[in-house]
């Protein structure tokens, strides 16, 4: 009895290692699968914010408030932001905003986006050289009541800080808002918010901060007073920094465009594209051609001039967002239940800032992206109080006979 039942035990180890084997497998597997499908979503997602750069770039330099502007903005900073409004977006306004972004909602699902900016970041956040930073921050109504599992997924997939401010007092609530863009872009983004509204619920904040040194810095000495030509009719003096050195170029034959490489320390570059004639470049440039540029780059021997400058942009991109398909998320069509329930909510307005300082040294960017998002506009009824004498009639209907008529001068009495 004693051998049968050890020849029981034994076997049914063998069985329970044989199992505990095929399900390690089989949890390898879907490991591998997960990784997998998390790196074809990152892919997916980082393509489809290339080619939202240059349609969000076109878009801005055909709007009339641009035209014969500087243009420059954080298309990193407005795709985070809108990604992260995505989360409580549904039925058609997630649908356009999903493409909008140029996300394709059969291969990406709202979790799959997430899961890639939460890659993306974290990946930034790696590359770092400590003086480069993005994230995001959600800032509440004190009477707001977001949904839980909305400002999870901001905490866990976006990395967003979370606070609450009190937006009936607009100063404070803006300063709030204000005093947090300002210490993340290093104070290159000050005022991004004026005064919100009572109407405003929440506010999501997306901001980016980059400074760079050259990798071969420009010579102080060197840099001499010169022009610059802004079109047929205009120069204007600039500061021009120079110097002679081996560069990464590239001539693009097809758009008849110089474009150049300058390296800061570290993973980051510049690319400046001079083209023989600009509305060409804007009308055509794409991901595909900022990849041909980089894999075809040959190091020449140049002496080149760039001037130092200094600028600062600001846009409200409603329009802008508008023309590019994401109409219902400022109308009274929004459906944002996935960030609140029992209220009705829309995007007021997006708001974008952005500046760049180019030197000898090197250059510093920054940018900050904010949503208010505010309550739908309810029904507003006319007010008629009887707090003052009123007359007074009953009547019939049909007959339109009048019963009774009188004046009420004190109701008390």
């Amino acid at each position: 009895m004693m051998h049968a039942a050890l020849g029981i035990w034994i076997l049914s180890a063998v069985i329970c290692v044989g199992r505990s084997q095929h399900d390690l497998n089989d949890t390898q597997t879907d490991q591998d699968t997960q990784i997998a499908t998390s790196a074809n979503s990152v892919s997916l997602v980082a393509a489809a914010n290339k080619r939202f750069a240059f349609r969000l770039y076109r878009q801005l330099a055909a709007h009339a408030d641009s035209r014969g502007k500087n243009i420059f903005f954080s298309p990193s900073s407005v795709s985070v932001a809108l990604a992260t409004l995505s989360v409580g977006a549904r039925g058609r306004t997630h649908k356009q905003i999903f493409n909008g972004l140029g996300f394709n909602s059969t291969l990406l699902t709202q979790a799959d986006v997430n899961q890639a900016f939460h890659a993306l970041l974290e990946r930034a956040s790696r590359t770092s050289n400590g003086d480069t930073s993005e994230g995001t921050a959600v800032f509440m109504g004190n009477n707001s009541k977001p949904r839980p599992e909305f400002l999870e997924t901001l905490k866990q997939s976006y990395h967003a800080d979370g606070f609450t401010v009190d937006f009936a007092n607009a100063a404070d609530s803006a300063n709030t808002i204000n005093e947090y863009v300002k210490a993340k872009t290093n104070g290159k983004i000050e005022d991004l918010v004026k005064d919100p509204d009572p109407m405003t619920v929440m506010y999501l904040i997306s901001y980016i901060y980059f400074k760079g040194k050259w990798a071969t810095s420009f010579n102080p000495k060197r840099t001499h007073r010169s022009t610059f030509t802004v079109d047929g009719n205009t120069k204007v003096p600039v500061q021009m920094m120079n110097m002679e050195n081996r560069f990464p170029l590239y001539r693009d034959q097809e758009i008849n465009t110089w474009v150049l490489r300058l390296p800061f320390n570290g993973s980051y570059s510049m690319l400046l594209m001079l083209p023989d004639n600009m509305a060409t470049l804007e009308r055509v440039v794409s991901p595909g051609h900022v990849n041909k540029w980089l894999k075809f780059m040959k190091t020449r021997s140049y002496h080149i001039y760039i001037p130092k400058f200094s600028i600062k942009t600001s846009y409200t991109l409603n329009d802008v967002l508008t023309g590019m398909g994401m109409t219902d998320m400022f109308s009274d069509h929004a459906d944002f239940n996935g960030i609140a329930e029992d209220v009705e909510l829309k995007v007021s307005e997006v708001l974008h800032q952005a500046t760049l300082d180019v030197d000898e040294a090197g250059a510093t960017a920054a940018a900050a992206t904010g949503v208010r998002i505010v309550l739908k506009s309810m029904i507003v009824y006319p007010v008629l109080k009887f707090d003052r004498p009123f007359m007074v009639m009953i009547t019939e209907h049909n007959t339109k006979n009048i019963l009774f008529v009188g004046k009420i001068i004190n109701p008390n009495i």
